[in-house]
């Protein structure tokens, strides 16, 4: 039974899926709606978790914060690296070893011969799914990097505290609180209403190529980065409709203060439509017209005294 042609067509077929099904995953990992933008001194440090965002965030991906001399130069090396293959270094290897040379016997008549072969296989793609789970999950952790996990942001979250020399003389946001010494600001209910009012804001002006807007409500920066993408929109034909943008739950993940700016790092559920359509026809050529959900990390920056705006963001 286990020699017959049709059962190794069937194995070859099946360990192909898994292997393809394991790249797949992997790419998954992509950002959604990218990330861009600064988060000050925080730029090129992962953004610790929340309830709303239960993993920590990976560093800010495409920016144009330089970091101090001593380290810029390594670090944007590494941000420049292309991400490792699953079938690169030892767990490829392995994984490669383990697979073609499984495969390939099988289908030249050697190998996973009778009941005691399909069991090697068994075993070896449970070896492989084992050595493919343990290098993903170190690659995860030193993308977080050093003193970023969630030890690292252990603060009492006991309310009244608002940092030292805080500006914002309002009572602490439940938000705040939850945050604990991680919020080294305070941010207060008035606060998350900015916030909000930006997710909404943004959404809804670059979906009308609202320029004068986006200009007032996030940094040069964020501007930029959404007039590049409107403009390749306008060079393929398609224009980004996004509407009904409901926020459905936040987090602080951090804030604190550099210089003469505030910083307010938070995860943000929300729910909207969006998508792709021709501008030409007006037909629907990408995206979902029903509602989806999103998880994203919003920065916003403000100098003393002056409004919040948007600075930075990224896929949870």
């Amino acid at each position: 039974m286990f020699s017959s042609k049709g059962f190794r067509l069937t194995a070859l077929v099946a360990s192909l899926v898994m292997a393809f099904s394991i790249v797949a995953i992997d790419t998954a990992e992509a950002r959604r709606g990218g990330s861009f933008g600064s988060r000050g001194v925080r730029t090129e440090r992962a953004v610790p978790q929340t309830q709303t965002s239960p993993t920590t965030t990976a560093p800010v991906q495409r920016t144009e914060t330089t970091s101090p001399a001593s380290s810029s130069s390594a670090t944007a090396a590494a941000a420049a690296r292309p991400r490792p293959s699953m079938f690169s270094g030892f767990a490829g290897a392995m994984l490669g070893g383990f697979l073609f040379s499984g495969l390939f016997g099988l289908l030249f008549g050697y190998g996973f011969g009778g009941g005691a072969g399909l069991l090697a296989l068994l075993f070896q793609v449970g070896l492989v799914a084992l050595v493919v789970w343990f290098f993903m999950r170190r690659r995860r952790a030193t993308a977080a990097g050093p003193g970023m996990g969630p030890a690292a942001y252990e603060g009492s979250a006991s309310g009244g505290y608002a940092g030292s020399g805080s500006a914002n003389a309002a009572p602490r946001s439940n938000a705040s609180r939850r945050a604990g010494r991680r919020d080294e600001i305070g941010i207060t209910d008035a606060d998350l209403a900015d916030f909000e009012r930006g997710l909404i804001t943004l959404q809804t002006a670059y979906a009308a190529e609202d320029m004068a807007t986006l200009r007032r409500i996030a940094t040069p920066e964020v501007v930029r980065v959404l007039t590049d993408e409107l403009e390749d929109n306008r060079a393929r034909g398609v224009r980004n409709e996004v509407f009904d943008v409901q926020l459905l739950s936040g987090d602080v993940a951090e804030a604190w203060r550099e210089d003469n700016a505030e910083y307010a790092t938070l995860a943000l559920r929300y729910e909207s439509r969006d998508i792709l359509r021709d501008s030409n026809s007006g037909e629907i050529v990408g995206g979902n017209d029903g509602v989806s959900e999103a998880t994203e990390v919003w920065t916003f920056r403000r100098q003393i005294g002056a409004p919040w705006i948007i600075s930075a963001i990224q896929d949870a």
